[in-house]
């Protein structure tokens, strides 16, 4: 057995503004309280076999997170649930665990396309926000400015081939949109690029801060799911 496995977890209420170099650190102290020897790597600076498929972005709930990790000796996963639900903090909900076939690199390389619901408050009806969506999507180009990882520098960069999919209507007082991107180390969207070349496109000059983001699903290759 290679004693891979992935537990499916659900993210809300105050722990979403928690980083994920904070949210592995608790995990990692969970698996040590619980008793689940993680194993580690090799080397001078030796680190638990244990990572997120796609680290979620600060302030986003989730419905779908999967934390993937190697123990040193099997478990069953339900003994991996039952012992690790009891040092969950409040905000975080184990919704199943389980075994990592062998084939399987690791979720993060597999990681293909994420689904979220981005619910932005306005006052435009739903005509015109179905309008504002419709002569969106029918740019050839969608120019959003993203930070560069190398010079760090504010740089426009063009969204429109990462975008799957985008669907708008009007929910009470919020356009709630449904985004399918690209999501992975090939190709990578966040929603904040679609956020603010959307609202910049349709005039929407709702403050950030009373926007809110979740994540609903997330796609692998080889039409895998969790």
């Amino acid at each position: 057995m290679n004693n891979r496995y992935a537990i499916k977890f659900s993210k809300d209420g105050y722990v979403k503004y928690t980083s994920h170099l904070d949210l592995l650190r608790m995990f990692k102290r969970a698996f040590k309280k619980t008793g689940l020897a993680l194993k580690y790597s090799q080397g001078f600076n030796p680190h638990p076999k244990m990572g997120f498929a796609q680290p979620l972005s600060l302030g986003y709930s989730s419905r779908c997170e999967l934390i993937e990790f190697e123990t040193q000796m099997p478990h069953t996963t339900g003994e991996i649930l039952e012992k690790m639900r009891g040092e969950m903090p409040e905000g975080i909900k184990l919704l199943s665990c389980f075994e990592l076939a062998e084939e399987i690199k690791s979720l993060a390389a597999d990681a293909d396309a994420a689904e979220y619901k981005i619910w932005i408050p306005t006052d435009l009806d739903e005509e015109k926000l179905q309008d504002a969506m419709k002569s969106y999507l029918e740019k050839q180009e969608i120019t959003a400015l993203k930070r560069q990882k190398k010079t760090k520098k504010m740089e426009p960069v063009n969204i429109r081939h990462m975008i799957r999919k985008l669907e708008i209507s009007k929910v009470g007082q919020f356009a709630m949109i449904k985004a399918l991107l690209d999501c992975g180390s090939k190709s990578n969207c966040s929603p904040e690029l679609v956020i603010s070349s959307f609202c910049q496109h349709s005039g929407i000059d709702t403050p950030r801060y009373d926007m809110e983001v979740e994540r609903i699903n997330l796609f692998f290759v080889n039409k895998l799911q969790y």
